[in-house]
């Protein structure tokens, strides 16, 4: 196999030209094989191949700089890498990670799990290279989904300054952002880049602006003329005007062709923007078909292309979608949101039934809020379905334009707590933390799916802005004859007993029953409270704990910083109640990869841990 020569970073530029071609379909043979097994992001993976090789043989590692962007792209830069040997374990607890990670190799010069920001650190790494008077190429990858997000925008504005080179390879492989007009695109290409022209043309330039009083109408004629013509024969005009050099569009399955360009752009002072066509999925008919069925692959048969478990109970996501659809066939002033992840997060059949009053506004997080704020201010209730992790990025919108105005708008945070395998810059640990220090936002979190379906009902009718937390995967049923009726800042007692108060959160609520008959077992009484809300708290409730109660344990999935239960504990000291309050929270750090139920455990806030914490505060 051409696959077995490579061992490290740069041994890609020992393999003969013409076994190029081979060693690309051994890559994507090796990906759908281990993917199938651990699963992954395929389809994205299997279209940049020849890109990424390419990008390999015309730059040196570690030496030279590459950001990938969204950095789930990135499987084929570590197999290049000499990261091959590790990819039984990707995205498994301390395996090998489903994105560029600094830690794991020198090769990964930038962590990228959020999409749109390779353009920012590239420019700080090309303007740090001048700095420190440093000779290496950066190089920004970003794809066409990413450069929907505002903040790819404001970088290219700012890349104008730069004075020396800067790469930002587009991989487009899906939006047409422009046409391929063919031989007299790439000629003008060629011509406007070569560093004769370039020379000539500000020789010129410089010439005619010494003309006294008609030299600088010259210029200005040329230049309108010479736009003109841009206009109508050259694609990207939209990069030329952020004052990048535009090369392209260049075929992403001709590794040779990409060579020459990359050549091409190492040798232009100043910020270029080499644009790539690629193909998702690209060599697997089934990730061709259904590109975004293969995006976050669960593990596959690789003949059919199915997944080797089948979906057997509804998840929160498709609760929500199922219910929010309901809502929207009463009351048509219910509109959608989403950025960019209508199956992710369960809107399509919302879509489908009521296109009008479906917005996706691509990955824009920011613009999705103040977007639905303008929605809301105008008589709509917009709900805003995102994932917990990418929320993040509109902190001071949801602060700024929908809750300081008191707007009617609902956000349906999919994903939140430990999400697992995606790691550290997907784990939704800290939304109850930023959520909770918004005054005005009521935020909630259903114990099971029956609640989940009455709380968007009463979301939607609470005219002022209100979030719903809930986790990934399979919805929890249990406790469905618990099911009085929601108030605002009002909890829900389980299990009335004495002693221990167990007061849990959304998906811990789960945790605390199991918790309540391990106690049991052991002959302890406990009491389990569903809080319902985060933010207003139940305080009456809290309150009246102390008369029977003598020990008060929160449980959430969201770090202990800033959280619920820091919120109660602080509520508790400042009250002078008679309650010893202790937290059971997710550690205030970073959490790596692996499955849930395993970084549960390791995070202490399992069952079993849970119960075992307990007996060790009631000896003290």
């Amino acid at each position: 196999m051409v696959l077995d020569q490579i061992k490290k970073e740069n041994d890609i530029k020992k393999i003969p030209s013409e076994q190029l071609p081979r060693l690309a379909q051994e890559i994507r043979t090796f990906l759908i094989e281990n993917i199938a097994k651990t699963g992954g992001h395929l389809a994205s993976n299997l279209g940049v191949v020849e890109l990424t090789m390419a990008l390999h043989l015309s730059f040196d590692l570690p030496k030279d700089k590459i950001i990938w962007d969204v950095g789930h792209q990135s499987y084929t830069h570590k197999i290049l890498t000499g990261r091959r040997d590790g990819f039984e374990t990707l995205r498994k607890y301390k395996g090998l990670s489903g994105f560029p990670k600094t830690m794991e190799s020198p090769c990964d010069c930038f962590n990228t799990g959020h999409s749109s920001t390779s353009i920012s650190a590239g420019i700080g790494m090309a303007t740090a290279r001048e700095i420190t008077g440093e000779n290496y190429h950066v190089v920004s990858v970003i794809g066409d989904g990413a450069l929907t997000g505002g903040m790819a925008y404001e970088a290219m504005n700012n890349a104008s300054q730069l004075k020396k080179n800067f790469i930002i390879i587009l991989n487009d492989n899906n939006m047409s952002i422009s046409e391929n007009v063919g031989g007299m695109s790439k000629y003008l290409s060629d011509f406007r880049t070569a560093t004769a022209y370039r020379g000539l043309k500000m020789d010129i330039l410089n010439s005619l602006n010494k003309i006294p009083v008609y030299g600088e109408r010259m210029v200005k004629g040329i230049r309108k003329t010479k736009n003109g013509i841009k206009q109508l024969l050259i694609p990207g005009m939209l990069f030329e005007e952020l004052g990048l050099i535009y090369l392209g569009p260049v075929d992403g399955s001709d590794i040779q062709q990409m060579c020459r360009v990359f050549q091409e752009a190492k040798r232009i002072d100043g910020p270029v923007l080499v644009h790539v066509l690629t193909k998702k999925g690209a060599g697997y008919l089934p990730a061709e078909k259904y590109p975004s069925r293969f995006h976050g692959a669960e593990p596959f048969d690789v003949e059919s292309g199915k997944p080797l478990t089948q979906k057997s109970a509804a998840t929160y996501t498709d609760v929500f979608g199922r219910t929010l659809y309901k809502i929207a066939e009463q009351n048509e002033k219910v509109v959608a949101i989403t950025a960019a992840m209508e199956d992710g997060t369960g809107l399509r059949k919302f879509k489908c039934n009521f296109p009008n009053r479906f917005f996706d506004v691509g990955i824009a997080e920011e613009h999705a809020v103040t977007f639905g704020a303008g929605l809301a201010a105008s008589g709509l209730v917009p709900v805003f379905a995102v994932y917990s992790s990418f929320l993040q990025r509109s902190f001071d919108q949801i602060l700024h334009d929908v809750c300081i105005q008191r707007l009617p708008m609902v956000f349906a945070i999919d994903r939140a707590g430990l999400v697992g395998s995606d790691g550290e810059t997907h784990q939704g640990i800290f939304d109850l933390s930023y959520l909770s220090a918004i005054p005005g936002l009521t935020v909630m979190a259903p114990k099971n799916k029956w609640e989940l379906m009455a709380m968007l009902h009463y979301a939607v009718k609470l005219g002022a802005p209100v979030a719903i937390r809930y986790p990934r995967g399979e919805a929890y049923d249990g406790l469905q004859e618990y099911n009085s009726p929601i108030e605002l800042g009002k909890s829900e007692i389980i299990y009335k007993e004495y002693g221990i108060a167990l007061l849990a959160v959304g998906s811990m609520v789960e945790t605390a029953e199991r918790v309540h008959e391990l106690l049991q077992e052991k002959g302890i009484p406990s009491t389990v409270i569903n809080a319902r809300f985060a933010m207003p708290f139940d305080k009456e409730q809290i309150v009246a704990l102390q008369e029977d109660h003598d020990m008060l344990i929160t449980l959430e999935e969201n770090v202990a910083s800033g959280g619920f239960g820091e919120h109660v504990s602080a509520f508790v000291k400042q009250n002078d109640i008679a309650l010893d309050v202790h937290s059971i929270a997710v550690v205030d750090d970073y959490v790596e990869h692996g499955s849930v139920e395993l970084l549960k455990h390791m995070l202490g806030i399992d069952p079993a841990s849970v119960f075992q914490k307990i007996l060790e505060w009631r000896k003290k």
